[in-house]
């Protein structure tokens, strides 16, 4: 079965200034090297659609839904944090990117692929119920988890978040919701600058030190992670991919490379093959580095692909 390659055109569009990291370069990245690594034939293509307001609100406050909608602008930008800002396509971009991941849990869950890489920005994951930051709008992969709980009536997820920075958006939106389990490594100290002394049976943080090795990773991923997911039994596996953790990408100091991506990967598939009938939605978080970003999620995307 084909793991599903899922993009919008209105992605490309969104652009906060030519010296913003989070820039449409990243996708034309990823889409040159999937096409270098002949991944990209070997994927089921398919066009993002809008989120309707009903998935956002199940994460949002319509407060913030409404003020993001009033705050995009006719020309220029309008900033939301000192990191986040809209253009005239930036409203449409975010619908999408929280759309992408609800279709992909959709296409997932009826049983029409694997598995699905959403490859969206806007990024979501310090996105909370109402505030935009570090480069967020709308938390896309908790818009997707959320669905899965509410239209496909599961009683477990598990969101797996391997970007550098911590998921703090998603903790903040799931932390009194027990059937979404949250999974997120991260430099500590950093941006965001919070996780570290959560205590919850179902979010589950590994602050990890600036200079943190493949191995080193592994070995935390493996003691502190897999046990917890385990126990946890998902019914679908989520995970919020961010690629800033490559020894290339200096907005961090971990040093993982493309095998590392390809074994946390492998790890997730375990679990999800055990529990959640091999199902998988990945969503793009951070990754800056072009080169780094490009070669990251084609290992990424290749194990999804079992190719």
């Amino acid at each position: 079965m084909h793991t599903a390659y899922i993009t919008h055109p209105s992605y490309l569009r969104h652009d906060m200034g030519a010296w913003h990291p989070e820039s449409p370069q990243r996708l034309r990245a990823i889409d040159d090297r999937l096409h270098a690594a002949h991944l990209f034939d070997f994927l089921a293509h398919h066009e993002a659609r809008a989120a309707t307001r009903e998935e956002l609100l199940r994460v949002h406050d319509a407060a913030y839904v409404d003020a993001v909608e009033a705050a995009s602008p006719r020309e220029g930008h309008h900033a939301l944090d000192p990191d986040t800002s809209m253009n005239p396509h930036t409203l449409e971009a975010a619908w999408h990117a929280a759309g992408g991941a609800a279709m992909a849990v959709d296409l997932v869950m009826r049983g029409e692929v694997a598995s699905a890489f959403v490859a969206c920005r806007p990024p979501g994951h310090h996105a909370t119920r109402d505030q935009a930051m570090g480069f967020c709008i709308f938390n896309n992969v908790a818009v997707a988890a959320a669905h899965a709980l509410a239209a496909h009536r599961l009683a477990r997820v598990a969101i797996v978040d391997f970007d550098v920075h911590h998921g703090n958006g998603t903790e903040a939106i799931f932390t009194d919701e027990p059937r979404v389990m949250l999974c997120s490594t991260f430099q500590h100290p950093f941006y965001p600058h919070c996780g570290a002394d959560t205590v919850s049976t179902h979010i589950v943080n590994v602050p990890l030190p600036a200079g943190t090795t493949g191995l080193a990773y592994r070995e935390a991923f493996s003691a502190r992670v897999l046990p917890q997911l385990e126990a946890f039994r998902p019914q679908l596996l989520l995970c919020s991919a961010g690629f800033d953790g490559h020894r290339e990408d200096d907005m961090a100091q971990f040093g993982l490379v493309e095998a590392d991506y390809t074994w946390i990967t492998e790890q997730v598939m375990d679990v999800a093959a055990r529990h959640a009938e091999r199902r998988i939605v990945s969503v793009l978080e951070g990754g800056y580095d072009l080169s780094a970003l490009g070669r990251s999620v084609a290992a990424h995307v290749k194990a999804l692909a079992g190719l």
